[in-house]
């Protein structure tokens, strides 16, 4: 069904995936709305499909990015910290600012996005996008949003706790660093390679493929994960070789 949601606009691609029900909050379809697809993937930019933009990276899906910030959206609020694992070309970490912004409150009621990435390359890339929009720009001055070079599977300690954790490659294995860094209640939606050997893989489940497990820590502080639905990303390691 998603392939058909795909539009000659960046409006139209987001109220097709809304009629369809691939987005069901109006919260998430406003904040797709506000980030123009096309300063961030500029090959095919409202086509439902990933989409290429180097270093053996991606852009995801417009609906996997729905998918997402549903899953997310309970704890994505004015005044919210996120993390954005895999930060790439930067669209996802736009959109979830506009979901923790509230841009008739004070200062202080608005949140902060955190995109990393191991390529900097990408990261460059990200502020070099988000710059092509006035409200982009604004961001990065405010440091509403920051893009930083550095390994995500370690997560950013020094922005934590984060109420969502959102990574947007496939993991071997469900980092507890990144479940110790999220606040409590607070929520990790992540791609995790069932075929790994790792152990704590493995202790998800035997199935093999990438599935999506969102990964809830309660206000008392004890952890739930639960697996989603099968998915194909790009693995989150190591940058690639020359």
């Amino acid at each position: 069904m998603a392939w058909y949601c795909s539009g000659s606009t960046n409006s139209e691609l987001v109220e097709n995936l809304y009629r369809a029900g691939l987005i069901k909050s109006e919260r998430v379809r406003d904040a797709m709305k506000g980030v123009d697809r096309a300063h961030y993937a500029p090959s095919r930019p409202y086509s439902d499909s990933p989409q290429p933009i180097g270093h053996a990276a991606t852009i995801s899906a417009p609906h996997m990015h729905g998918h997402a910030c549903e899953y997310l959206i309970d704890f994505l609020k004015p005044g919210s910290h996120v993390l954005d694992i895999g930060s790439g070309s930067g669209y996802l970490t736009h959109v979830l600012a506009n979901l923790v912004t509230d841009p008739s409150a004070a200062n202080q009621a608005n949140g902060q996005v955190i995109g990393i990435d191991h390529i900097p390359e990408l990261v460059k890339l990200a502020c070099e996008n988000m710059s092509k929009s006035e409200q982009g720009r604004k961001y990065l001055k405010s440091e509403r949003v920051k893009f930083i070079a550095s390994d995500g599977r370690l997560g950013w300690p020094q922005g934590a706790p984060y109420d969502a954790i959102h990574v947007g490659a496939a993991a071997e294995r469900l980092h507890p660093v990144l479940i110790e860094q999220l606040r409590s209640p607070g929520r990790l939606f992540i791609p995790v390679d069932m075929g790994s050997d790792d152990g704590d893989a493995g202790s998800l489940g035997s199935s093999g493929g990438q599935y999506i497990w969102v990964v809830d820590k309660k206000a008392d502080g004890s952890v739930s994960k639960e697996k989603i639905f099968q998915v194909s990303y790009v693995p989150l390691t190591d940058r690639p070789k020359k």
